[in-house]
């Protein structure tokens, strides 16, 4: 590699690599787990693709870009046991109004709605929701993540939303922990009402924003 080659790529990958170290030790420390893992892998991503094209004979800004999309996407893998579990669950929720979906980052994805799932102010489960829980228990296996979202509709104020939503959560989790699944992998947050699904205008607006949002992936070996 000629030398002002060699110190181009040097300078490159040096600015990108403390892009990546900055985000991981810093921007990371309040993300929760599912996107931390996004967030790292991205870094690392980024600090890959930069080293590859500056090599190459590429840039290592565009290389970065690029490998930190890659890496974002890699933060998890969708193998055919995540396939096998979306399938699974997609059956036996069929007609509930829950909704199973795949993650851009490559979670499985169950949304439970507020009609199945709490009361208006309060964080105890509606008895609908429980064979929706009995069978994710049943569907989760070793070396899976789970992360429990709460969220509330605007009836009240932060004040009261952002704990009731935290506590909607650990509800979730704690009836999922006494089914066996490891409260050790198992994360929660609440989101309060900032976001909503639909205008809280109306009660069926409501009911789609009170919900519990339960994110399953298979966590890094």
């Amino acid at each position: 590699m000629p030398q002002l080659q060699q110190h181009q790529f040097l300078r490159g990958s040096s600015r990108v690599c403390l892009i990546a170290a900055v985000c991981v030790a810093t921007g990371c420390a309040s993300m929760d787990e599912s996107s931390r893992r996004t967030a790292t892998g991205a870094a690392v991503g980024a600090t890959a693709g930069a080293v590859l094209s500056s090599v190459t004979g590429g840039k290592a800004g565009t290389g970065a870009v690029i490998g930190g999309a890659i890496g974002a996407v890699a933060g998890h893998a969708w193998s055919r046991r995540m396939e096998e579990k979306q399938r699974a669950l997609e059956q036996a929720s069929a007609g509930t109004g829950v909704e199973v979906s795949r993650t851009q980052d490559n979670q499985l994805r169950v949304h439970v709605p507020g009609d199945l799932s709490f009361d208006t102010g309060r964080a105890d489960l509606r008895p609908s929701m429980r064979p929706v829980l009995d069978q994710f228990a049943r569907e989760f296996g070793t070396g899976m993540q789970v992360n429990i979202i709460g969220h509330t509709d605007n009836s009240g104020n932060d004040a009261l939303n952002q704990p009731l939503s935290l506590q909607r959560a650990e509800t979730v989790r704690d009836y999922l922990a006494a089914r066996g699944v490891p409260s050790s992998q198992m994360t929660v947050a609440g989101r309060g009402s900032r976001e909503p699904l639909a205008g809280n205008d109306s009660e069926q607006g409501r009911a789609r924003n009170r919900r519990v949002e339960i994110l399953l992936s298979e966590r890094p070996s």
